[in-house]
């Protein structure tokens, strides 16, 4: 069971790591002579003891790998603001509060979203910042819909919001705001 001095630490791992490890399924070990040096308990500054305490009785038995992700992970944790620290326990508590289903679900989202290209990446990152900036209920009306649709009229949907989106860049217009009425959306939408 995981020690509640220890959990700061998992959220930052698992809220600001590139994938969450609790997400990862765990690979084939890597051969000890390809291994990196394990990092001694000791040499660990007097904060990094601190906020890894629970981990010191089992510290030299953790693989050198998963020793340099924690570390990693404190040095992003002691670096976050409260705030920042607030949110990534949020984040924690509702990624235990998920079912094996729904975190396979996410394991398997984060890992599509990791195959996308960095200007796919941002244009998803840009959609989800335009329906979050939408007033809840009208967020809520279109979760409704996307849930009542099959599979077949999702794809479509899809279709219809790519084919419906400006071409990625117009050298005539070049960056910046889209025209009146060019949501991106797909037609139908308010």
């Amino acid at each position: 069971m995981m020690n509640a001095r220890f959990a700061p630490l998992l959220v930052a791992l698992f809220a600001l790591g590139p994938m969450p490890a609790a997400a990862q399924t765990p690979g084939p070990a890597e051969p000890a002579a390809t291994a990196a040096p394990g990092v001694a308990w000791e040499s660990l500054s007097p904060d990094q003891q601190a906020l890894l305490g629970s981990l010191r009785e089992d510290w030299d038995r953790l693989p050198p790998g998963r020793q340099q992700a924690m570390l990693q992970g404190a040095e992003r944790w002691a670096a976050m603001s409260p705030e920042q620290q607030e949110r990534a326990r949020e984040r924690w508590k509702r990624w235990q509060s998920l079912s094996p289903e729904e975190q396979a679900r996410v394991r398997e989202r984060w890992q599509r979203f990791r195959e996308l290209t960095p200007e796919q990446r941002e244009q998803l990152r840009g959609a989800w910042h335009r329906f979050q900036s939408l007033p809840p209920e009208r967020r809520e009306e279109l979760r409704r819909r996307w849930q009542g649709m099959t599979p077949e009229q999702r794809e479509q949907a899809r279709e219809r919001f790519r084919q419906s989106r400006p071409p990625q860049q117009d050298p005539a217009r070049g960056p910046g705001p889209r025209p009146e009425g060019a949501s991106g959306r797909p037609p139908g939408g308010r």
